[in-house]
């Protein structure tokens, strides 16, 4: 099933399964986000949730007990139910379950709520902790967004990454899948950045954002479209497109969390960004994109 937000712009589509936004469709017909052909990469814009990124051998250790989880986690595998919609907003829901229990061992409910607001639409997520314990987990987003936009004739090399502020940000590499932070260097955003398909040859290209609020837009000189993320306090954002190969799509992905770092111990307790939500406690996070 299929929820929709729409106003005199914009019509957004949200499937109900793994809550991922599946379209962005301007009023003159411009499809912002990546269709999903699974000849490159078979979706949208999947939900992180409870890890993001890859885990050192796919577990991680609570209490003495052992637990196996893919990359990303299971919130993107998993049908989440509408608590509520109205023509420009929506709310999904995801608890916990016995079969949930059996890789991630606490008790949750994860909402991701959208809201449409002009030419922007933010993705809020809210993590709450019903339990009497401390719940551990990351969390994030993985929208991939097509290039081109509006003109057929280019191509990923005819656009630009810029971030702002305009500044020298630290560059956490991959040993792909695990993050090699001991060994960081940086990368400069003092100027918008052309993309080359060189430019993710490593993987992600994860930088530290240190929870500034940092602007993120993917721009071409072909036409006057593109898109521009906005994210207040997330630790991590992540940029990818398939490597090697001609997809027509790069991810923007803000991270609360980030992949297991080389030398994890695999203690949940002890994974880097991992965040720490006391009992009956809620966590909020969001971000914006506008669309042009």
């Amino acid at each position: 099933m299929t929820v929709e937000l729409k106003n005199d712009y914009l019509t957004v589509k949200i499937n109900e399964a793994g809550a991922e936004l599946s379209s962005v469709k301007s009023a003159d017909g411009i499809e912002y986000m990546w269709q999903a052909d699974p000849k490159y990469w078979g979706r949208h814009a999947p939900v992180l949730f409870p890890i993001v990124g890859r885990l050192k051998d796919d577990q991680f250790t609570v209490a003495g007990q052992p637990y196996h989880m893919g990359q990303h986690g299971f919130a993107r595998d998993n049908d989440f139910t509408v608590v509520a919609h109205t023509a420009t907003s929506a709310t999904l829901e995801l608890t916990d379950s016995a079969e949930t229990r059996k890789m991630f061992p606490f008790a949750f409910r994860l909402r991701l709520i959208y809201t449409l607001n002009d030419h922007e639409l933010t993705v809020g997520y809210e993590v709450h902790n019903p339990a009497n314990q401390e719940l551990l987990f990351s969390v994030g987003g993985h929208p991939a967004f097509n290039v081109p936009l509006a003109d057929p004739a280019g191509r990923l090399e005819n656009y630009t990454l810029t971030v702002a502020p305009k500044k020298v940000y630290p560059h956490i590499p991959l040993q792909a899948p695990l993050n090699d932070a001991d060994n960081a260097d940086d990368i400069d955003f003092t100027k918008p950045l052309p993309l080359t398909r060189d430019f993710f040859k490593d993987d992600a290209v994860i930088l530290d954002l240190g929870r500034q609020e940092t602007t993120l837009m993917l721009s071409s000189d072909l036409d006057d479209h593109g898109v521009a993320m906005t994210i207040e306090d997330a630790p991590y954002v992540g940029t990818w497109s398939p490597y090697p190969g001609d997809a027509p799509f790069v991810c923007l992905e803000p991270w609360w969390g980030i992949a297991d770092n080389v030398n994890a111990d695999g203690q949940l307790r002890h994974k880097m960004g991992i965040n720490q939500l006391a009992a009956n406690q809620t966590f909020n996070a969001h971000y914006e994109i506008k669309f042009f």
